[in-house]
């Protein structure tokens, strides 16, 4: 059996290394001229199925490895006020396991070939009932499977399923993040809440490696390399509708908290610029099914979240796990291919769905309020 897997994003590459590790043959090919090609560098929470279907897709000998990079999550998930005064409570507190996005796809990454620059352009079915993939800047590709991993813009879906597209919340945010120095170390209330003013809200998250990941790969796993990134304040301000653009992300946010805590202002004064981006949110439901074939959809390109659910990357997790036990069943034989990639559709349309719309229940409790 061979699968092409349109995107290199954290779903299509943790499937693509669970269909290595079954001796499914997985070729991905990503639009992006290169893999650091654009912002990756955010933390992710990851829930304890996220987590487990993580290792189900990695080899066990690169577990020891996972576990000594992640970070623990905690917090209180309080409201404060721009001077960190208490002002409410969320719900209860949060804990859990965060990873940062930037190194789990270097981790992903790691003895795959990947194809860069090569954009989908179409496909079609073939008589023999496989697929064949056109891609700009390669030749075409035939496999049993194509994948679209492709992320909320997916060119496979378009082709596959016209009718389903994104939809705007209308609500914009910039994201970045800022090396964890002694002096924000003082913001640790704030870490897992929100802070609500003026017109604004501002989300603090914290990721504390459990060990350098550049030092774990080194003693765990030489065979894989990894950035050398220390601990950092993730951070992310969701904006009013009528905000006005900005000539940068960090002046979005500057430009609104004059008067708060000092700490706070220098949390993003201090931000690192190539990591700090601004974003709206999008999201795309499952809907109507189409036709059996050997082409689907995982991930963003057919579930695509909003980030205040904190269930996109789980979700897309739990895709690259379920269809890689799906195809390894058809290629051993106990399931015909069309039956088991039907049999992943069933489940992921019926979670894909709860998923946006646990995110978008959520979304309500961080969008600020008309004043």
């Amino acid at each position: 059996m061979r699968v092409s897997v349109a995107g290199a994003g954290l779903g299509g590459l943790c499937l693509a290394q669970g269909l290595r590790a079954a001796g499914i043959e997985a070729d991905v090919y990503e639009r992006d001229p290169a893999i650091t090609g654009r912002f990756q560098g955010y933390r992710l929470m990851l829930s304890p199925a996220g987590y487990e279907a993580l290792q189900g897709c990695l080899p066990s000998r690169w577990h020891p490895l996972l576990d000594a990079i992640v970070g623990d999550a905690y917090g209180s998930q309080l409201t404060l006020d721009p001077q960190l005064n208490l002002i409410g409570e969320l719900g209860p507190g949060r804990a859990g396991i965060v990873v940062d996005r930037q190194v789990l796809r270097h981790l992903l990454l790691t003895g795959l070939t990947v194809h860069t620059g090569t954009a989908l352009d179409g496909y079609g079915v073939l008589g023999d009932g496989r697929v064949e993939a056109r891609f700009t800047n390669s030749g075409p590709a035939t496999a049993d499977l194509l994948v679209g991993a492709d992320g909320i813009g997916s060119a496979v879906r378009s082709a596959l399923s016209p009718q389903t597209t994104p939809t705007d919340t209308g609500v914009r945010f910039v994201i970045g993040r800022t090396p964890l120095t002694g002096r924000l170390a003082g913001l640790e209330r704030a870490f897992g809440g929100k802070i609500a003013g003026n017109g604004v809200t501002l989300l603090l998250g914290a990721m504390r490696f459990r060990t350098p990941p550049k030092q774990a790969a080194e003693e765990l796993a030489p065979e894989v390399v990894l950035p050398d990134i220390g601990d950092y304040v993730r951070w992310a301000m969701i904006l009013p509708n009528d905000s006005p653009g900005t000539t940068s992300p960090q002046e979005a946010v500057l430009s609104r908290i004059g008067g708060w805590h000092p700490d706070l202002q220098a949390l993003i004064e201090q931000a690192d610029p190539d990591n700090s981006t601004l974003l709206s949110i999008r999201v795309v439901e499952p809907r109507e099914h189409w036709a059996p074939g050997p082409v689907t959809l995982l991930g963003d390109a057919i579930h695509a979240t909003s980030p205040t659910g904190g269930n996109g990357a789980n979700t897309a997790l739990r895709d690259a796990d379920l269809l890689r036990r799906c195809l390894v069943e058809a290629a051993e034989g106990r399931q015909d291919l069309l039956g088991a990639v039907g049999d992943y559709e069933r489940d992921m349309f019926d979670y894909g769905a709860q998923a946006v719309r646990h995110s978008l229940d959520a979304l309500s409790a961080y969008v600020p309020k008309p004043a």
